[in-house]
């Protein structure tokens, strides 16, 4: 299980400044996004500029689906449609049912999706277990900034105590 828990890419940096060049490189052709924490700060509604401006951005050379543990499917898709995507709600991260189930849409191999997101035991494990690129980026404040989290900084420190590798 600990290979599970590391992600094959941790660049300490918000969602928002992840290249698009590196991941058109790897082949990616679709990316998960989490919401809460990764597109926007913990369960807010409001997507930074910079978010909107990188998944616009992102959508010309991937598919993109929201993929998020919240059960409010009013709010998921609320942000969905603002950022003109896909999504699923009340995904049970890391159960992989859901996004198993997007997947059926898309002629994909596993090694063509990233899963972005700023938790260890939920979106890095989940794309994990798929054989996904895994992204763990840092959580969002409320201007879009990439913030130390102390769950992320939590589920650091008990990923390396079962054996993980994360930074």
């Amino acid at each position: 299980m600990n290979k599970w828990l590391n992600p094959d890419w941790e660049p300490g940096i918000g969602v928002q400044s992840i290249p698009h060049q590196i991941l058109i490189k790897k082949g990616i052709k679709a990316l998960f996004l989490d919401v809460d924490g990764t597109l926007i700060q913990g369960r807010r509604v409001i997507i930074h500029q910079s978010v909107i401006d990188w998944v616009t951005e992102a959508k010309k050379y991937q598919f993109i689906h929201l993929v998020s543990n919240n059960p409010s499917k009013k709010r998921i898709e609320s942000i969905a449609n603002r950022l003109g995507i896909t999504y699923t709600n009340s995904a049970a991260k890391p159960s992989s049912k859901a996004i198993k189930n997007k997947l059926k849409d898309l002629n994909l191999k596993p090694s063509q999706i990233a899963i972005i997101g700023d938790r260890i035991f939920t979106d890095v494990l989940v794309g994990n277990r798929l054989g996904f690129y895994t992204i763990l980026v840092k959580p969002l404040d409320l201007n879009g900034q990439p913030v130390n989290n102390l769950l992320q900084q939590l589920e650091k420190c008990l990923a390396k105590i079962i054996g993980g590798s994360v930074k």
